[in-house]
């Protein structure tokens, strides 16, 4: 505004008594005077100086907190450091126990320092961790993850108890082995085999352990019991049968489940290669759709309780024992043995052909000859006979 604009207004409100000559003067001292271009400059500078300094004091104290937080967490997150651990130790998990329970006993071991550290190792696992049953070989004073890895790692660090039962034994021989690999008294065995129906066994067993005892390598868990131990056996007897249609199979073979497995337990005490087993399997039910007696050596030591021997005596074949198969025809009232799963195939899928009779002319290869008529087996049992003449004490 130009002082002579400032002037006339002034006059007016002077002449209208609503300003004095002395405001006038006052107003144009407080005049604004015209800024010079180095004094702008100055005025922005200051003012990006000053936002600049916010953002870095901003953004520092945005960064400290989170600092801040990151270091109270950990802080306040006890865990121990050295993945190496101090000393080896066994733990074991329950089976069935959760993963919170599972980092409370970890930590009453001293294998991690808090469950908060085991929480936090969780949360960061990949998906939900597994831990299966079973004892563990671990370190104390670990960090929880690494306790978390070797848990979840039961190939690596799980200790492995486990029991072999092989093919081809009798109920007392199975027990025998069990009590020896597990530590679990023959008694303790007994009493669990005197319940037959809590071992699982399948509907159509006749509540007969024998034969239903799957041979395999078993792992046991802690805390096994001789009841556990049989339950896992008919467990997987039933797992192979039902892989292989057993019930299925024996319809169409006319015959009942049960005796498929009798036949099977046969198969295993007589031949041991793979080829064979089929075959004897259409002998044996050839021979019964005939009303031919079975004749097996391998029933009559059932019988008297012998096993091993190739051969058997006058007076042992002549043993009333309703598994005695020289006396009495058909299958025996039940398993000689514990068929593994090539037998169960076998007796469940009998080789198509016409043959009689068998007999294994080299126990040392077990080649057996499969024979039609009474004549060809004769022939055969020379053959045998001039084995045991050239082997002896073997038969």
């Amino acid at each position: 505004m130009s002082e002579q604009r400032i002037d006339e207004r002034d006059d007016q409100e002077i002449d209208q008594g609503t300003r004095t000559p002395d405001d006038v003067t006052d107003l144009l001292d407080q005049a604004p005077q015209p800024r010079s271009r180095t004094a702008a400059r100055w005025g922005k500078s200051c003012l990006s100086v000053l936002i600049a300094l916010a953002v870095i004091v901003g953004g520092g104290f945005f960064a400290w907190h989170k600092f801040s937080s990151f270091a109270a967490e950990t802080l306040s997150t006890p865990d121990y450091t050295n993945a190496k651990g101090t000393k080896d130790i066994h733990f074991t998990v329950p089976s069935g126990a959760p993963l919170t329970t599972i980092g409370e006993d970890l930590q009453k071991d001293d294998v991690i320092k808090s469950t908060k550290a085991w929480k936090k190792a969780i949360a960061a696992y990949d998906g939900t961790p597994t831990v299966q049953a079973g004892t563990y070989r671990l370190r104390t004073q670990v960090p929880a993850a690494t306790a978390l890895s070797h848990l979840t790692h039961p190939a690596t660090y799980r200790i492995r108890n486990t029991v072999q039962v092989l093919e081809g034994l009798r109920l007392s021989d199975q027990i025998a082995a069990l009590a020896k690999g597990t530590k679990i008294s023959v008694k303790s065995y007994d009493a669990a085999l005197r319940k037959p129906q809590d071992l699982g066994l399948p509907p159509w067993a006749k509540n007969k352990p024998e034969g239903f005892l799957f041979p395999d390598t078993y792992e046991l868990t802690d805390g096994a019991t001789a009841t556990s131990v049989l339950q896992q056996m008919t467990g997987r007897f039933t797992q192979v049968s039902d892989s292989i249609d057993l019930t299925q199979r024996a319809q169409a073979l006319h015959v009942t489940p049960y005796q498929v497995v009798i036949v099977a337990s046969i198969i295993e005490k007589e031949v041991n290669r793979p080829a064979d087993r089929p075959k004897v399997a259409r002998v044996i039910y050839n021979r019964l759709a005939k009303g031919m007696k079975l004749q097996l050596d391998s029933t009559v030591l059932y019988a008297v309780g012998k096993d091993g021997e190739l051969t058997t005596s006058d007076a042992e074949r002549a043993s009333k024992s309703p598994y005695n198969t020289y006396v009495h025809a058909g299958l025996p009232p039940g398993p000689i043995s514990a068929p593994g799963e090539a037998a169960l195939k076998a007796a469940a899928n009998p080789a198509s052909g016409p043959w009689m009779y068998w007999v294994v002319v080299n126990p040392n290869t077990g080649e057996t000859v499969f024979s039609t008529t009474k004549t060809q087996h004769d022939a055969a049992v020379i053959k045998f006979q001039q084995w045991c003449t050239a082997h002896k004490g073997k038969c």
